[in-house]
């Protein structure tokens, strides 16, 4: 496959990591140490400027636009003359709806939006998306190929759907450091050390995940199993509940998915 990356930041950087043994990819950004990095590491041709790859662009299959939400209109603009054999457009741009881009692009209709997460740095990614109305099959699937190269995917059918997808897995990474820096807090203020704190929270987390991902019971049964009544997990939980913990959790994610709604409106304005 002939992929053309517009921005070679982190997570450009970490599909590329993916792709590169099994596609042929140009990157274009503006950062010369961003360039050199990506062609020492994985042999990818690349350029500073959307018309210094215009052979590139037009001989490509697929065009991932990995750039910060604020520059997208300028670079549609610029992209806009070198569509001409009509590739499918992957954008992974935050509060970019579909509709917005494809008036940029002049009515442009083969694009699909992904909502990607952090841990695709490591391969370890989730990736929401969804196509828009110009996209065939032949398009998804390749859409799905290259976010692939980074985690599984889910696909939508409501493109207003990605908003919740942002607050749960987009953002949710956030939250589970958040929940670290807590126990490992803990940990430290009951006497542990840095290490041994940092230690035990991160291999707890990880084990439980991977326990909850194996597991055909639902995650709810799976606390309780840890929770006897007037034990130590059931004083931990109890003090949570208390303190409205589940709670301040859902409406933080639904406040997530509402700013990704007002960004969509903010960003897409004429």
């Amino acid at each position: 496959m002939k992929i053309a990356f517009i921005g070679g930041g982190n997570m450009a950087s970490a599909l590329i990591a993916g792709l590169a043994a099994h596609a042929s990819i140009h990157v274009v950004d503006p950062d010369p140490e961003a360039r050199a990095r990506l062609a020492s590491r994985h042999g990818v041709d690349t350029a500073a400027a959307i018309d210094a790859a215009s052979q590139a662009l037009e001989a490509a299959e697929v065009v991932v636009l990995a750039v910060k939400p604020q520059q997208m209109r300028e670079v549609a603009a610029a992209l806009r003359p070198h569509l001409g054999r009509r590739p499918l457009l992957l954008s992974i741009a935050a509060g970019i709806r579909i509709a917005a881009l494809a008036r940029w692009l002049g009515g442009y209709g083969a694009i699909v939006r992904a909502m990607p997460n952090t841990p695709a740095l490591i391969g370890k990614g989730i990736t929401g998306m969804v196509a828009g109305a110009g996209v065939d099959a032949a398009g998804r699937a390749a859409a799905d190929a290259v976010m692939r190269a980074v985690g599984p995917t889910v696909w939508l059918e409501d493109e207003a759907l990605i908003d919740p997808v942002t607050a749960v897995s987009g953002s949710g990474p956030a939250y589970v450091f958040y929940f670290l820096e807590a126990m490992q807090q803990a940990a430290r203020e009951m006497g542990l050390d840095a290490q041994q704190g940092r230690q035990l929270a991160l291999a707890t987390f990880t084990g439980a995940a991977q326990l909850a991902a194996q597991s055909d019971e639902p995650v709810e049964v799976l606390r309780q199993r840890v929770t006897s009544k007037g034990g130590t997990t059931h004083a931990a939980i109890s003090s949570m509940d208390a303190a409205g913990v589940k709670e301040a959790i859902v409406a933080a994610m639904k406040a997530a998915a509402e700013r990704g709604r007002a960004l969509g409106d903010e960003l897409g304005k004429d």
